[in-house]
């Protein structure tokens, strides 16, 4: 995606994401538990949104080079979490629009402007979007180029931040061959000489897979399954 598509993708991704949210709590109530998100109820789910949004506009009205200044806010009943979520999901936006891609500003990887922010804030509404649609069982398609970059940075920014000394010795490579993208590519490339398996679906449901919202299965799988899953599995992030 080039950096000028991110804020619309967002802002889409935030609308879905309310809809979403409302519709699972009219169908299901704010207990409903998440299934992509273990222990976690819809109320849980929607609050995480909520903090991880205010924080990040935080960092990018302020231009923090560093968090030690951020106060974490109370958590909010349950009858007013639709609309904290909304205005959070309008408070990031406007602090990402008035903002150079460029501006150095803290986050917790090596990339440290405000492009990370939008990219990842954009994947970080994406998946969870996906999380409460599973909720009802009513998960929509995620847009081709948006799955595709969210499977780009899972592999160019999650993967070394889950293993910052490398693969380990018995990491073997998993191709990922996204078919509505035409695009394909390569877990812990160059490990091992040939593909332990390789995945082939569309974007969205191979981000779902390695982001491990989704099974294997959703997907057409040559080679070792079971291999590949547990090179995926490899990849944890707390």
């Amino acid at each position: 995606m080039e950096l000028d598509e991110y804020l619309p993708a967002l802002q889409r991704a935030d609308a879905r994401f309310a809809e979403a949210a409302a519709a699972a709590v009219l169908a299901s109530g704010w207990g409903a538990r998440v299934p992509g998100c273990p222990g976690w109820s819809l109320a849980d789910l929607v609050w995480h949104l909520a903090e991880v949004q205010r924080f990040w506009a935080w960092v990018v009205r302020t231009r923090a080079v560093d968090r030690s200044a951020y106060v974490p806010p109370h958590r909010h009943p349950d009858d007013e979490l639709l609309g904290y979520v909304a205005a959070r999901s309008a408070e990031l936006e406007t602090a990402l629009a008035g903002a150079g891609p460029a501006e150095r500003v803290w986050t917790w990887a090596p990339q440290q402007d405000v492009a990370f922010v939008l990219r990842r804030q954009l994947q970080e509404v994406t998946v969870h979007t996906v999380d409460v649609e599973q909720v009802v069982g009513d998960v929509r398609p995620i847009p081709p180029a948006v799955a595709l970059d969210g499977l780009d940075e899972w592999l160019e920014v999650m993967v070394p931040a889950a293993l910052p000394d490398g693969p380990p010795a018995d990491a073997h490579p998993v191709v990922l061959h996204a078919v509505d993208a035409d695009a394909e590519r390569t877990l812990f490339p160059g490990t091992k000489p040939f593909p332990i398996a390789a995945l082939t679906g569309t974007a969205g449901d191979l981000l779902l897979a390695v982001w491990r919202r989704a099974p294997l299965d959703l997907l057409t799988v040559d080679g070792d399954g079971l291999q590949a899953a547990a090179m995926i599995g490899l990849v944890r992030l707390e």
